[in-house]
């Protein structure tokens, strides 16, 4: 027994050590303690009374255990029965009151803020309308008022109301962006739930699904670009532009019959898979190969095109885009839609 003790003591200090790296391991831009708007600091907000509540009564319990070890522990001579306190009706209604007392001043602003959540800006005429769908594993935005059906980069004014509708078209998902908002899912029963937050300052903030969906569910993220009016609606206009078809006949021809049976670009295609219109300005590939030009923190896009194409299984597990081979595409012929599409850029 002893022996089995020392070496715990041994293993403290390290599994210590362990925990504060590990602790500081956690993406910056995923961190609920760098709220960016307003509906995410009201959540900081109550972590940080939360947090506060318990400290102040962790200091007063362990000072009056403290105090009760030190000022009645056992002494040479002492071996009569202390004086006991039980039924005392003072001591009982103290430690009774209190923390309901603190249960009431967290329960408030907690019940408050969960209300102001969940309300509905959808009938607000200055409130930017857009429909969430969560698929395995990517996420579909569209924007009813504007005509407008974009994937994975979700585009936003800055300081206007975003009022979300979200749905699923599979299993239930959850949207989440840690550092505008709190959770809201999308559930597969029919059910539309609605919330709405907004992004005061112009950036890029990280959103992933937060309900375990599949195999590739930890790589099911988006962006949300909080950007000026005015480039909101130059970005409106690149997407409602008619589509660019790629320059090579044979490859238009194959983006035609193997790709837009799903896809979309500009005016032309399907419905059922990501809207690819303006993919060549997103920041990512398949919402999770990053795009750099420069090399330094991600790969070239084209580069990233082609290693999701060639083999879309091997970057995201489980989902649903078709091995682009069994579609009669060549080598060759990817690589050339991989181009195009790389090329394909909003104004």
């Amino acid at each position: 027994m002893m022996k089995t003790w020392q070496a715990g003591k041994r293993l403290l200090p390290m599994t210590a050590t362990f925990g504060l790296l590990l602790a500081g391991c956690g993406r910056q831009d995923l961190s609920v303690l760098r709220p960016q708007g307003p509906a995410a600091e009201t959540s900081f907000d109550l972590m940080k009374l939360s947090i506060a509540i318990m400290i102040v009564v962790l200091l007063i319990v362990f000072s009056i255990a403290a105090y009760v070890l030190i000022r009645y522990r056992r002494k040479p001579g002492h071996d009569e029965i202390p004086k006991q306190i039980e039924g005392n009706f003072k001591l009982e209604v103290l430690w009774t009151v209190i923390p309901l007392i603190l249960v009431i001043v967290l329960a408030v602003p907690t019940v408050k803020a969960v209300f102001a959540a969940g309300n509905d800006h959808s009938t607000d005429k200055n409130a930017i309308k857009v429909k969430v769908t969560g698929h395995q594993y990517w996420w579909e935005f569209e924007y009813p008022d504007y005509g407008v059906t974009t994937a994975q980069d979700l585009v936003i004014p800055a300081g206007k109301a975003i009022a979300f509708e979200l749905g699923t078209a599979d299993v239930l998902h959850s949207f989440w962006v840690p550092s505008l908002s709190g959770k809201m899912d999308t559930n597969p029963d029919g059910t539309v739930n609605r919330f709405s937050f907004s992004a005061p300052n112009e950036g890029v903030y990280r959103g992933k699904c937060a309900e375990l969906c599949g195999p590739s569910h930890g790589l099911m993220e988006f962006k949300v670009k909080s950007v000026s009016e005015a480039e909101f609606t130059a970005w409106i206009d690149s997407m409602k532009a008619p589509a660019v078809m790629p320059e090579d006949p044979q490859v238009a021809e194959k983006f035609k019959s193997a790709c837009l049976s799903c896809h979309a670009v500009g005016d032309q295609g399907g419905i059922l898979g990501p809207n690819l219109t303006g993919i060549g300005s997103r920041e990512s590939v398949a919402g999770i190969l990053l795009n750099d030009d420069t090399g330094v923190d991600g790969a070239p896009i084209e580069d990233n095109l082609k290693t999701w194409l060639h083999d879309p299984q091997s970057v995201k597990p489980g989902n649903k885009m078709p091995d682009p081979k069994s579609l009669g595409l060549s080598e060759e012929e990817i690589d050339g839609i991989a181009e195009y599409l790389a090329g394909y850029k909003l104004n």
